[in-house]
């Protein structure tokens, strides 16, 4: 499959990641590059965690995020 069909594939699809999570919205614990890959994968897209950007690093609190997906030299997008 190439990247530009994965990429169109990824452009409308929002994930939720159900977590637990204190009063304050933190949550306990966090959501990194490898919860997102599974919940993609789940889905029936092929990825791999590597190709996930999160610069800001794991998503600690609850809310709406959007993460960039790397899936090649030339093709990027987004998800949320």
């Amino acid at each position: 499959v190439s990247a530009q069909s994965r990429r169109d594939q990824l452009a409308e699809m929002v994930l939720t990641i159900k977590g637990k999570a204190g009063n304050e919205g933190k949550l306990f614990g966090s959501v990194s590059n490898i919860e997102i890959a599974e919940a993609i994968q789940a889905a029936g897209i092929n990825i791999e965690r590597r190709e996930i950007r999160m610069p800001d690093g794991a998503i600690r609190h609850i809310g709406e995020f959007e993460i960039g997906v790397h899936l090649h030299a030339e093709v990027d997008t987004t998800i949320k």
